[in-house]
């Protein structure tokens, strides 16, 4: 450790303790531990609370030993300043096995149980894809898992303001579990961001489940819900509209193919949530849910939608067109649309002038992702009406291919 005189002579020591803060911010662990030892004054900046305010833990399946020494030294650290976070990220990778499996229960369990205990500061808290329909997961250990996380969301209820489980693909009732967990204490303050995409396991009809509603019902003051379209249903719709009408903002909405999607959404249970919440967005995401009667039952008129992603995921299906959305669904938002990503597998049909009179037609779109074939001429009639500002992108994204010979055969 060097001499706190020397360290006088030094402009280092007249560096200002924001300053030496700041700096201690970019540094990793390691770094921070080593140059905590210098003297009095760097090992205070390591205590500082503004450095541990946000913290990032990653179990890795298949580690190595620099890898095993990282998560210990991360996990060391989360409990010598636990007391400071505010939000916390979890993230598992590669869950390979029952053993790996096992151990980061174990480890999720002493976590959870110390920052409960010590911590009245974490506001935010993410741990994504957890996948615990797999057979990695064995039913004891994904029980205890899910109890240990359930009594941690319990505590933290009254202060916690976003929570994240995208990917935990649980069973109805144990997803029901954790999000009633939320709204055990929260008489006066209410957690205001789920993220439940991809929550439920595969396969569930969740939009006909009352406990479900029931559990939705505890929230009142929710400003952006992530979920899948498999929980929609009018029950839903009216709960948001009763409860959570003065706040809610924003509503991002994954269906995917092998979701339940086939439910029916009266236009009026969409009309009524969007004018009690005037300040409503609703954001969808399509993966290979592209069939014009399958989108014609989901994307309403009366949805304010804002953004809408189509992805096929290079998947064929001979009796599929693009056209009948792009001339019939799509043109409906063409006051409210903003974003639209297509990434679409069409080498069995030309969408060029459909798809540039939908651009033209959306008045405010401002964001176009085009992934699928295209003419070299559709790009160059594209920037031509941006250039005479008939369309109003300003962010495009396409991959132009000349196929109009191929498609010709």
């Amino acid at each position: 450790m060097e001499d706190d005189s020397d360290l006088v002579q030094s402009s280092w020591a007249h560096l200002p303790d924001v300053c030496l803060r700041h700096v201690f911010h970019w540094l990793d662990d390691k770094n921070r531990s080593q140059a905590a030892l210098v003297c009095k004054k760097w090992n205070q900046a390591m205590y500082s609370g503004s450095l541990w305010r946000t913290r990032t833990i990653i179990f890795n399946g298949q580690p190595s030993r620099a890898q095993a020494s990282e998560l210990e030294t991360a996990l060391w650290y989360v409990k010598k300043f636990g007391k400071y976070l505010e939000h916390l990220e979890i993230k598992l990778l590669h869950p390979y096995s029952t053993v790996f499996t096992r151990k980061f229960q174990v480890s999720m369990r002493n976590l959870l149980s110390h920052l409960g205990k010590c911590n009245c500061r974490l506001v935010s808290l993410s741990i994504k894809y957890l996948e615990l329909d797999r057979s990695v997961w064995k039913n004891t250990v994904r029980a205890q898992f899910i109890k240990n996380l359930d009594i941690f969301l319990k505590t933290m209820s009254k202060q916690l303001n976003y929570l994240n489980l995208k990917g935990a693909r649980v069973t109805l009732e144990e997803g029901c579990e954790l999000l009633n967990s939320l709204s055990c204490l929260t008489n006066t303050k209410f957690i205001s961001e789920i993220n439940i995409e991809d929550f439920f396991s595969l396969h569930l009809p969740v939009y006909s489940s009352t406990l479900f509603y029931n559990t939705m019902s505890k929230f009142h003051s929710l400003v952006i819900l992530t979920f899948n379209y498999n929980c929609v249903s009018d029950e839903l719709l009216d709960i948001l509209s009763k409860n959570s009408a003065h706040s809610l903002c924003t509503l991002n909405i994954k269906c995917h193919i092998y979701d339940p999607h086939g439910q029916e959404v009266w236009g009026m249970s969409w009309a009524n949530l969007a004018k009690s919440a005037p300040k409503l967005s609703v954001n969808f995401y399509f993966e290979r849910v592209m069939k014009h009667d399958h989108l014609s039952r989901i994307l309403l008129v009366e949805i304010p939608v804002r953004s809408i992603s189509l992805r096929s995921h290079y998947f064929r299906d001979p009796d599929w067109m693009m056209k009948p959305t792009l001339t019939t669904i799509l043109p409906a938002y063409w006051h409210v649309l903003q974003k639209l990503t297509l990434e679409v597998t069409n080498d069995h049909e030309q969408l060029d002038d459909e798809l540039l009179q939908l651009i033209l037609s959306c008045r405010r779109l401002f964001f176009l992702k085009v992934w699928a074939f295209l003419s070299v001429t559709f790009m160059e009639r594209l920037l031509y009406n941006r250039a005479e500002r008939k369309c109003f992108l300003t962010t495009i994204k396409v991959t132009p291919t000349c196929l109009h010979s191929h498609l010709q055969q």
